[in-house]
């Protein structure tokens, strides 16, 4: 298997993993340093101790996003040796809302698979 379709199968993997509501498996994907900067979150979280404080009070607060349908598209990956680069279009439905979110990822391969360290994803408006 070449390191794109890695990379690509790993994506789709995170994003089944968050559909099934398995934090676990989702985070296998992150490296413990990884940054996430997204519209909807509170300024950027450098690490993923700070996005775990982040989800574990958005959590408690009953406001985890129910979604029925989570997909990365249109996906464009370029590797160079061990650091790889992502960019697709997240598209998301729950019920009768869709949204589509521009992501760029950046990930390092490690011994035990490819890793987002770095994590960028701006809402698309209407």
């Amino acid at each position: 298997m070449t390191a794109p379709v890695e990379i690509a199968d790993a994506i789709d993997d995170m994003y089944a993993a968050f559909l099934a509501g398995d934090r676990g498996r989702f985070d296998a994907h992150l490296d413990p340093d990884v940054t996430t900067w997204e519209t909807h979150l509170p300024g950027p979280l450098r690490t993923r101790a700070e996005l775990d404080e982040y989800r574990d009070t958005r959590d408690a607060a009953g406001r985890r996003p129910v979604l029925a349908e989570m997909a990365a598209r249109a996906k464009r990956i370029d590797v160079w040796g061990d650091v790889g680069v992502a960019r697709y279009e997240l598209h998301c439905r729950a019920e009768d809302e869709v949204s589509v979110t521009r992501v760029t990822d950046v990930l390092r391969r490690t011994g035990d698979g490819w890793r987002i360290v770095h994590h960028h994803a701006e809402l698309v408006r209407p």
